[in-house]
């Protein structure tokens, strides 16, 4: 019985781990992009460098809970994006981290 309740547990948690990132839309992530990062980041997120960071590898630096505490935030020169919904932040959070 433990064995059963165990596997039950472990298998809902790998569920909910995979499923927390399904909601969010890396194409709307992509134009929010454009709308909102670009003046700073790049269209290629190539970044200015000594001023705005590039953004091409953040997936692999930031874990995405990071990534958008970042961008809800901001820090150094870059301003918080208060004005965006928790959804487009995951949006744009899914787009820069593929």
């Amino acid at each position: 019985m433990k064995t059963i309740l165990g596997m039950a547990v472990l298998l809902g948690t790998a569920t909910h781990a995979s499923t927390a990132w399904s909601k969010e839309d890396p194409a709307a992530g992509a134009q929010l992009y454009a709308a909102n990062c670009t003046a700073c980041h790049g269209a290629n997120r190539a970044g200015v460098p000594g001023a705005f960071p590039a953004l091409t590898d953040i997936g692999k630096r930031l874990q995405p809970a990071q990534i958008k505490e970042k961008i809800r935030k901001g820090g150094g020169l870059m301003p918080p994006f208060s004005q965006l919904s928790p959804q487009e932040i995951d949006d744009i959070a899914s787009y820069l981290a593929k």
